[in-house]
């Protein structure tokens, strides 16, 4: 039997398709485990390429060209043009087919040089140097070079190539310290933990020398979660097996701090790391205004079907009659008789088609993208959108979406470095009821300048003072701290009088600003060297405390404890959390001062903590120790059994104060959403921080009101619920209110009535998301969309980066089909900036990944209340007249009819389109309101289109049948000539040149010299080409159907007559329903521009009348 098969199915099923398995094995350094311990298979993992590219070289064309021509329009010229080259058509392919060229090359150069740009930065990464250990020795190669189960050695402030585990690293604890800024925007230090059994290899000779495996899950995007086991092998026992989890994991894209070194094996390479999966596929967006010009183009397209198919329908009955079929003039030849009726029909219909051809505006698409590539140049030109500070300005990566900053109705954004500026800053204290500001008020009084704080004589006794000095120790102790390691900051000279700092860093900077406002205060935290915590006192002596114990901080219990041992032996517990989970385990302290206070700072937006202490008996030490060494060796339910552990510990606590944190917001962040708010749009904010943070925030910008009642639907909740309870509770609040929730209250117009906010964070995210046991998941997703539509605010805390572009796609596609608009400004924001209708990237310090991927980018998130509220709107009504105004004015001469699209009437609109502001900038920016007349798409809506191609109709009618009635047995020459088809169609292109340029001329608010240049002088153009065009003969045309017939029909004095008066008919429809509107029913940017010009008439009164108010003052009397 030939056992090839079977191997090669082996080898497929079990080393290479992935899918088929649960888990996967990785050899540490390629190394094979020794014999007999387990069955070597070699498995295949992708390379360590990252590619965010679209095309490739070779697929750019056929792939660029299919995209571009699913645009109906672009696929409907391409049929006309082809068939103008098969069949004998009135006009040439060249009017249609030049057009098209232009259009396809222009958007082709311009997607093709945006790809370019990603290759380029997809190269920079993937040609990175990386270390790696081969033969004992370090070795350097590419980045995108580097496989899975090779030993990578990183440097500090470099960043990990791949997703690593972590062997070693140069401190000796067997610790390091990474930024995360780039993955889930949280530029504060974390601390991971490298393998203990490895943690001892500091050479590339020992980490060579190392043996083992490691067994993990498949890639998933989760950046929180990952569960794996290594197994080291020695020389002769058994191998030890580890637990890995996600402290020990080191993803790709964060960055080594505070370290010299690390050593890691490389276990999820190029797009199969955390990062990449959490990347959103680049699409193609396709703006609101574009959808409605494809279907007002399948509406005409239907008629010019129908009128193609009436007029070729016509032509055969006509032709019934023999002698119409076949004049004596016109004679067919013998093949022309015999050849099939259907297949004549057809032609005919496709030539009349192609007759008819120009009711489809063909030069609307080519100066719809020159009035998108050309009106980006706005954005970036605005000084206004500058920031100084960083010398960035506003960027457009992409110009197709430039009407769509007119149409966002929920915006959706990241917290840290959008929103904030991630500096947390020390903003006060309170211990038991006395209030110490640093450097500025101490129990209420107001201190002169100094480098720290005395406070023996205001302290109202020595047991307060006590409890002050425990209170500052307990700030002092209870943290995950580390100090840098540098010679400039050691030792005694971390004294605040000796005008140093010390470096502290820290996985959660409310901490390091908490022990940082403490040092200002007089109590320095010096180090924990040999599990001892050193502080300098005010008197400037160290003081030691063991620590014993640390009980982690956890989102669910909201707090973190300590214990300690002081030099005396003393045992201290100290506890520091949120005031909802410190209070319920208060039995002593003053209470009541310190809630009013801590509720006081909430309101104002300051992120608080409460500390509390209790003392700690040896015995009762002793049985803490027995109970959390019994969680921590659990196998089964450890966090379960550990958070049980620590509720009994964290019990009959001493209330000490309370601390006031600020997280400084972005300038006129607060001020930013307020307009937001107002103009109808709802925000989000998406963050991967933690709850308590994220709401203090909220409230800090705005978001959330004094008045707004916070509604939870988070893991606790879930915890004590279902989910199916919780979100019908939820529902039942929020819809008992939905009667008095109107546009006012979602837009922050209303600050006395009742709105909610709606707190989610991922986990619970993750169970709506979560298909039911019936295989639906849609009843929980509606129920939440209804939730959420109810609420005036959401935030959204602990989301993985692919979450964040979850909420995003939830909201896209719910049944309103709201626009979407996503701001941010790491790499963990990328996947829902690329999923939502509109990307802005902020220009910030977390790297360019966001303002790379984004479709516009600006410097400050206060940026955005102008690209949207100005920007976005003129953008919008600019474009929509554009479309609108070409159905509108959509046969003649070739010469006329190309120059009518593009010198007689498209150069007009174009510039309109460019420079048009219907109301003034700062109108638009001091009144939000006016956003709201644009929303939903309002001026291409089937009523508007209906309006613009009813007046459309009505002047060609008036164009033609005033004419054709006006001269039908007239004689209008001198000489008693009639017209001739020349010469009245001549006379029909004429009023309607001038009838479409006058609408324009009346519609455009702003008027600059550039559109009385271009207006009048495109009129003027149109005289003289005719003149010229019709008055010479021109030696390279073969004839000239157009000789002296301009000349001739303006030397009648009738047809001057009946050119201003079919104007003049024309333009009246329009001018009633104007004046009529804005006098019956006007809108709210009506209101504004009449107001405007009232201003602008009263300011514009001559001096001679200003000497009149002196009529309306008081005058004396006359005796």
């Amino acid at each position: 039997m030939d056992c090839s098969l079977v191997r090669t199915l082996v080898h497929r099923y079990c080393a290479g398709e992935e899918n088929c398995v649960d888990s996967r094995t990785i050899y540490v350094g390629h190394r094979e485990p020794p014999p007999g311990a387990e069955a070597y298979i070699p498995q295949r993992h992708p390379d360590n390429r990252i590619v965010s590219s679209k095309y490739t070289f070779w697929n750019f064309i056929p792939k660029n060209l299919f995209e571009q021509f699913r645009r109906i329009a672009n696929f409907y010229f391409l049929i006309i043009f082809l068939v103008q080259l098969i069949i004998d058509t009135p006009t040439s392919p060249v009017t249609s087919g030049l057009p098209l060229f232009f259009v396809i090359t222009v958007t082709a150069i311009k997607q093709g040089y945006e790809d370019w740009l990603r290759h380029k930065a997809d190269n920079a990464m993937n040609q990175c140097p990386v270390h790696f250990i081969q033969h004992g020795k370090l070795v350097r190669k590419q980045s995108r070079k580097l496989r899975v189960g090779d030993i990578v050695m990183v440097k500090e402030d470099e960043t990990f190539p791949c997703d690593l585990i972590f062997l070693s690293s140069s401190r000796g604890d067997g610790t390091c310290h990474v930024t995360t800024a780039s993955l889930d925007g949280e530029s504060s230090h974390k601390t991971h933990y490298a393998v203990q059994d490895t943690k001892g290899f500091h050479t590339e000779e020992d980490i060579d020398g190392l043996h083992a495996t490691i067994e993990c899950e498949q890639p998933q995007p989760d950046l929180y979660k990952f569960v794996g086991r290594i197994n080291v092998y020695s020389d002769r026992n058994d191998p030890v097996v580890r637990p890995l989890g996600s402290e020990n994991l080191l993803l790709r894209g964060a960055t080594l701090k505070n370290t010299e070194k690390i050593f890691g094996v490389a276990i999820y390479t190029g797009m199969e790391t955390k990062m990449a999966l959490n990347y959103q596929s680049k699409s193609q967006k396709r703006s609101a205004v574009e959808k409605s010009m494809n279907v007002f183009l399948i509406v005409y397209l239907c008629i010019l079907v129908s009128k193609a198919l009436i007029n070729t329908v016509l032509k055969y009955v006509w032709q019934s009659e023999p002698f119409r079929d076949e004049p004596w003039y016109n004679h067919k030849t013998e093949s022309e008789r015999q050849r099939n009726l259907f297949l004549r029909a057809f032609t005919d219909f496709l030539a009349f088609m192609v007759l008819f051809n120009y009711i489809i505006p063909v030069s609307m698409y080519v100066t719809v993208e020159m009035q998108k590539f050309l009106g980006s140049y706005f954005i970036t030109w605005d000084e206004d959108m500058f920031d100084e500070d960083t010398g960035e300005g506003p960027l457009v990566n992409t110009s197709d979406l430039n009407e769509e900053l007119g149409q966002v109705e929920y915006v959706f954004t990241d917290k840290t470095g959008t929103l904030t500026e991630n500096n947390m800053e020390f903003k006060e204290c309170c211990i038991e009821g006395h209030v110490y500001v640093p450097h500025a008020v101490c129990n209420g009084q107001v201190l002169p300048d100094a480098s720290g704080i005395d406070m023996i004589d205001s302290s109202p006794g020595a047991g307060a003072r006590e409890r002050e000095e425990l209170f500052f120790r307990a700030l002092c102790l209870c943290h995950t701290i580390q100090v840098k390691d540098d010679d400039d900051v050691d030792g005694p000279r971390k004294s605040p009088d000796s005008g140093k700092s010390c470096v502290y860093i820290s996985s959660s900077p409310d901490e390091v600003a908490l022990v940082e406002g403490i040092q200002r205060l007089g109590f320095t935290y010096l180090r924990l060297k040999e599990n001892y915590m050193e502080i300098l006192n005010r008197e400037n002596g160290v003081e030691r405390f063991e620590l014993l114990e640390i009980l982690s901080f956890d989102s669910v219990r909201r707090r973190m404890s300590v214990i300690v041992r002081s030099a005396t032996g003393e045992i201290y517990l100290f506890c520091k959390g949120a005031d909802s989970s410190i209070f319920p385990r208060v039995i002593e302290g003053k209470v009541d001062q310190i809630r009013s206070r801590v509720e006081r700072n909430a309101v104002e937006g300051l992120r608080t903590l409460c500390v509390a202490y209790k003392r700690l008996i040896p015995e009762e030490y002793e049985g803490v120790c027995t109970l959390l060494q019994a969680a921590k060796v659990a196998l089964q339910d450890r966090e379960k059994k550990l958070a049980e552990a620590y509720e009994q510990i964290e019990k009959d606590l001493i209330l000490l104060g309370a601390t006031a944190v600020e997280d400084r917001l972005q300038e006129k962040a607060a001020d930013t959403i307020e307009a937001l708010q107002k103009a109808g749009i709802k925000v989000w904010v998406l963050t991967g921080d933690k709850m308590e943070t994220a709401a203090a925030t909220c409230y800090a910008c705005k978001l959330f009101r004094r008045n707004t009642q916070l509604l939870e639907l988070t893991t606790k909740k879930i915890e004590e619920q279902s989910l199916h309870d919780v979100l019908f509770e939820l529902s039942k609040t929020v819809l008992r209110h939905s009667g008095s929730l109107t546009r006012d209250n979602f837009s922050g117009l209303s600050a006395d009535m009742q709105d909610h906010g709606l707190i989610i964070d991922g986990a619970a995210l993750s169970l709506i998301m979560k298909p039911r046991e019936d295989g639906s998941c849609g009843n929980y997703r509606e129920l939440f969309l209804e939730i959420c539509r109810n609420c005036s605010a959401v935030l959204c805390c602990r989301m993985a980066p692919l979450q964040k572009a979850q909420i995003v796609k939830l909201i896209k596609l719910s049944k309103e089909h709201p626009i979407t608009l996503a701001i941010g400004d790491g790499a963990n924001d990328v996947s829902m900036i690329l999923e939502a209708h509109v990307g802005i990237g902020v220009i910030g310090k977390e790297g360019r990944q966001a303002a790379r991927n984004s479709d516009y980018a600006i410097p400050k998130f206060k940026h955005l209340k102008k690209m949207l509220l100005v920007h976005g709107h003129l953008y919008y009504i600019r474009i929509s007249e554009l479309v609108q105004y070409f159905f509108y004015k959509t046969l003649y001469d070739t010469a006329y009819l190309t120059l009518y699209n593009i010198s007689f009437t498209s150069l007009p609109i174009l510039l309109y389109s460019l420079m048009e502001q219907h109301v003034s900038i700062d109108t638009l920016r001091r009144d939000p309101s006016l956003y709201r007349d644009i929303a939903k798409n309002a001026l291409l809506r089937w009523r508007v289109f209906i309006y613009w191609t009813f007046l459309g109709v009505f002047d060609a009618l008036v164009f033609f049948f005033g004419a054709y009635f006006m001269f039908e047995n007239t004689t209008v020459t001198s000489n008693g000539q009639i017209f001739g088809n020349w010469t009245f169609g001549t006379l029909v292109f004429t009023v309607m040149v001038f009838t479409v340029t006058l609408k324009l001329a009346l519609d455009t608010h702003y008027w600059t010299w550039i559109n009385h240049f271009v207006i009048w002088g495109s009129l003027l153009f149109y005289v003289v080409f005719s003149l010229l065009w019709g008055g010479i003969i021109w030696p390279f045309l073969s004839y000239q159907r157009m000789y002296f017939v301009f000349i001739q029909m303006l030397s009648s004095g009738p047809a001057w007559l009946v050119i201003i008066l079919l104007i003049t008919v024309s333009l009246l429809p329009d001018v009633l329903k104007k004046v009529l509107c804005r006098q019956l029913w006007p809108s709210a940017t009506e209101k504004v521009q009449q107001s405007t010009k009232l201003k602008a008439s009263v300011t514009a009164a001559p001096n001679t009348d200003r000497p009149l108010l002196k009529d309306l003052l008081p005058r004396p009397r006359r005796h």
